[in-house]
């Protein structure tokens, strides 16, 4: 079934075409969460990240300004996309963009020295915050990876339309995990999607399994995990009132 035509994700942008799959064949992908620091410092210490996946929270970027960018006043994409090539791996960073003074929750993708995209949060709760369009998923060397941004993660509708756009991990940067709910909520988000769910927020990193358990979390600067991405489908059906289908003369 190609869910890219399904007329249930209009807010979806993916730039690739869907491949086949097979089923319960298990892809590994090595994720290595930074929760202190930024990428820059992460950088200079000159190690090797030796994972698939690199994966900061918001302390990756810190502040990106698109015309600072575009003018060359600043360079923390380009750095982040030249790190991507020279570490070998992709790399994922939450940030606060700002565009011509419209200011987003973000997060960036980069791998073999270039940027791939940014993803903007798609709800919005603080004034000065605005909200996103897109839900993007990444096809990367290490899978396709779904991009949910801070707190949408408490929108399970997030993952699960993720999922549906063939996404084999769902990635989300988060600020401070001040609660329990960030880590409730990435776990109902697994489980209704049906993949695996990782956050990186300050001083944490999580992961939920698609079944709805805490897979890992860890509280250390930096932490490694391999997961095995297995794609498992299931037939689900639902009785519903009314939508009979009868060809008619005329409307």
């Amino acid at each position: 079934m190609n869910f890219a035509k399904s007329k249930r994700l209009p807010a979806v942008c993916t730039d690739f075409p869907f491949a086949d799959y097979n089923e319960g064949e298990a892809v590994r992908m090595k994720i290595r969460f930074v929760t202190e620091g930024n990428l820059h410092e992460f950088a200079q210490a000159g190690k090797d990240p030796a994972c698939d996946l690199l994966l900061f929270g918001f302390n990756g970027l810190g502040d990106v300004d698109y015309r600072s960018e575009l003018a060359g006043e600043s360079s923390r994409l380009e750095e982040m996309a030249v790190f991507s090539r020279e570490c070998g791996c992709v790399v994922v960073a939450g940030c606060r963009t700002d565009s011509c003074g419209i200011r987003r929750k973000s997060a960036a993708v980069a791998e073999k020295g270039r940027i791939l995209g940014v993803a903007d949060r798609l709800h919005a709760f603080e004034d000065d915050i605005s909200a996103g369009a897109h839900l993007k998923v990444f096809e990367t060397a290490a899978g396709k990876i779904g991009l949910c941004v801070a707190e949408d993660i408490y929108f399970p509708a997030v993952c699960e339309t993720l999922a549906l756009c063939d996404a084999d991990v769902i990635v989300c940067p988060f600020e401070a995990a001040e609660d329990s709910v960030p880590r409730l909520m990435l776990r109902a988000g697994a489980f209704v999607a049906g993949v695996e769910a990782c956050l990186c927020a300050e001083n944490l990193a999580m992961i939920a399994s698609r079944s709805g358990d805490m897979l890992f979390s860890a509280t250390r600067k930096e932490s490694v995990f391999e997961l095995a991405l297995s794609r498992e489908y299931r037939l689900a059906t639902v009785r519903t009132r009314g939508l009979a289908l009868s060809r008619k003369a005329d409307y």
